[in-house]
């Protein structure tokens, strides 16, 4: 049996830079005004300097690769963008009017994979764009973080901590998409008790990412020792002490009397199912 090929090794012949294969549809000119914003575009921004940048080159040399879309689902005629929305957007500011197009039949779950991959491929996504898309495919067409890494082409584990950023608070999140944090110093903050306080830190100081660890673990209290650390009781009166003292002569062991207001609880330690069988015979009389 073959096995199947990943999407993102598929990607460039959707997109038209391979050998057109019979399930392909045409490539051909599209009036600009007929494309639509895909619903799954994973990109939340547009850098308008990138843009402007992207339409001078489009002004002289054209769109050397053509749009992918499929037709629009409540305007008949028209059609949404499933991967070029920045290619269409370049174009309207060099004052096209015609784009190259080709034309899919694709449902949700391809048009929101294509959508990530082209984007992870040239890496035109922030981190947080990334894990908000690919925590959408594990939540509307339940993907693993397994199937993702074989879909995607990624690890597992460099996919689960893109999804850990997604616990991090807003402020957090923005400097990040500003590109004042990266994902290593970013890693650091999770689970941090103040993380905006730190991340703060950690810019005022142009901290790297080794050092940003460091300065997190220090903030972090050490959940090894309080798991470990017995629980803080309350002292004991000189009554309940010698209660006990009286208790542990008659059975021969060692007890405790623990009370917790209306009641409480007498506990009896053995070392030996010798001592165990001697303090049931007293107790049976």
């Amino acid at each position: 049996m073959t096995k199947k090929p990943h999407l993102g090794r598929g990607l460039s012949a959707l997109l038209g830079a391979e050998e057109p294969t019979a399930d392909l549809g045409a490539q051909r000119a599209m009036a600009i005004d007929l494309l639509h914003p895909g619903r799954y575009q994973p990109r939340g921004r547009f850098s308008p300097d990138e843009l402007q940048a992207l339409a001078q080159s489009v002004k002289e040399n054209g769109i050397l690769q053509p749009i992918l879309v499929r037709p629009h689902e409540k305007i008949p005629g028209h059609f949404e963008i499933v991967a070029g929305e920045r290619r269409w957007r370049a174009a309207q500011l060099a004052q096209l009017h015609e784009v190259p197009i080709i034309l899919r039949s694709l449902d949700d779950r391809s048009t929101l994979e294509i959508a990530l991959i082209e984007n992870v491929q040239r890496e035109d996504l922030t981190p947080l764009e990334e894990a908000e898309g690919y925590a959408r495919l594990m939540a509307e067409f339940q993907y693993t973080q397994e199937t993702l890494a074989d879909r995607i082409g990624k690890s597992r584990p460099a996919i689960a901590n893109l999804l850990r950023l997604r616990s991090l608070p807003e402020p957090i999140r923005v400097l990040i998409s500003d590109g004042k944090l990266s994902v290593g110093h970013a890693r650091a903050l999770i689970g941090a008790a103040d993380p905006l306080a730190l991340a703060n830190e950690i810019i005022a100081k142009d901290l790297n990412v080794r050092q940003a660890e460091a300065l997190a673990k220090k903030q972090k209290p050490d959940s090894t020792k309080k798991k470990n650390a017995a629980p803080a009781t309350p002292a004991k009166d000189a009554d309940t002490r010698a209660l006990e003292h009286d208790l542990s002569l008659k059975l021969g062991l060692k007890v405790e009397v623990q009370f917790d207001g209306k009641g409480g609880r007498l506990v009896l330690h053995y070392a030996s199912l010798d001592q165990l069988d001697t303090v049931i015979e007293k107790l049976n009389g």
